[in-house]
C-alpha cells in the first residue's frame, strides 16, 4: 500500500508539473517556416526601433523565421540587401500566463550557431495571437516614461 501511495504521489506531481496542453498545441502550430510581414506600433509617428538588439524594423520586416519546437530552437534570416544580412539563431520558450484568458509569453534568446548566448540577454514578448496561418507578438517597451507597444505580424509559409 505504501508503494502504491508513493507511486500515486509521484505520478500526480509529474502530471501537475508537466507542460500545459495548450502550450503543447501551440508548439505544434508554431513549428515550421514563417515570414515577419510587418511591424506596427500603438502610437503614430516615426520611431527608430532596434529589435532584439540586432537590427532595425525596416531590416526585420520581410525576414524569414524557422521554429523547431522539439528542441526549442530556431533561426531567422534577414534578406534585405540594404541591411546586415544572414542567419541569426535563437532559443525560445512558450509560457502560459493565465489558462483562463489564453495569454502566453514568448521568450526569445539570441544565440550563436551552437546554441550558446554570448550576452545572456533574452526578450519577453506576448504571444498575442497564433493559428495555423498567422501569429502576432507584442512587445511593450518604455518611450518617454510611457508604455509603447510593438506588434510583429507573421504569416506561415510552410510546416
Amino acid at each position: 500500500m505504501k508503494k502504491f501511495l508513493i507511486l500515486a504521489i509521484i505520478a500526480a506531481t509529474t502530471f501537475a508539473c508537466g507542460t500545459p496542453k495548450t502550450v503543447q498545441e501551440s508548439r505544434k502550430v508554431i513549428k515550421g517556416y514563417w515570414s515577419l510581414d510587418n511591424i506596427t506600433y500603438d502610437s503614430s509617428g516615426t520611431f527608430n526601433v532596434t529589435l532584439f538588439n540586432d537590427t532595425s524594423v525596416e531590416c526585420m520586416e520581410g525576414s524569414s523565421w524557422r521554429f523547431i519546437p522539439n528542441n526549442n530552437t530556431g533561426n531567422y534570416n534577414i534578406d534585405n540587401s540594404n541591411c546586415p544580412t544572414g542567419e541569426r539563431n535563437f532559443i525560445f520558450t512558450i509560457q502560459e500566463i493565465d489558462p483562463t484568458s489564453g495569454l502566453y509569453d514568448f521568450l526569445l534568446k539570441p544565440t550563436n550557431a551552437k546554441g550558446k548566448s554570448e550576452t545572456n540577454a533574452g526578450y519577453r514578448l506576448r504571444l498575442a495571437q497564433l493559428n495555423d496561418s498567422s501569429m502576432r507578438w507584442e512587445q511593450t517597451v518604455s518611450l518617454d516614461g510611457k508604455p509603447f507597444k510593438i506588434n510583429m505580424n507573421f504569416s506561415k509559409i510552410q510546416d
